[in-house]
């Protein structure tokens, strides 16, 4: 690619036991979905679906046609495992219950 204008970018996906960022040089113009299929990352795991996966840039959804600048990074997001909005309610839940006398038991002096 000598001729060729080319970036530097990178893709990111993490699960809980292992993280991996691939540096990759690609052709000025290219976009996410670009990306992610010609750094491999697919091959390594398979649970990446690329016509479903959510992809961002530096933590901002995108869509996989976004055009890539120098410097991006590119992070595949894995699914979400429980409903943001249900696991606030389960707190709020949990800690109306504290504030209504759900903790310990306070000693009294005995005078």
């Amino acid at each position: 690619m000598a001729n060729a204008e080319t970036i530097a970018v990178e893709v990111a996906y993490a699960r809980p036991d292992e993280q991996v960022i691939l540096k990759l040089q690609m052709p000025a113009g290219s976009t996410l979905r670009q990306a992610v299929e010609q750094s491999g990352i697919l091959d390594r795991f398979a649970e990446i679906d690329v016509d479903n996966m959510k992809v961002g840039i530096f933590g901002k959804l995108k869509k996989t046609d976004q055009v890539l600048q120098a410097g991006d990074r590119v992070e595949i997001y894995r699914p979400l495992i429980a409903d943001p909005k249900e696991v606030r309610k389960q707190r709020a839940a949990a800690g109306k219950q504290m504030k209504k006398g759900g903790g310990p038991a306070q000693a009294e002096d005995g005078d």
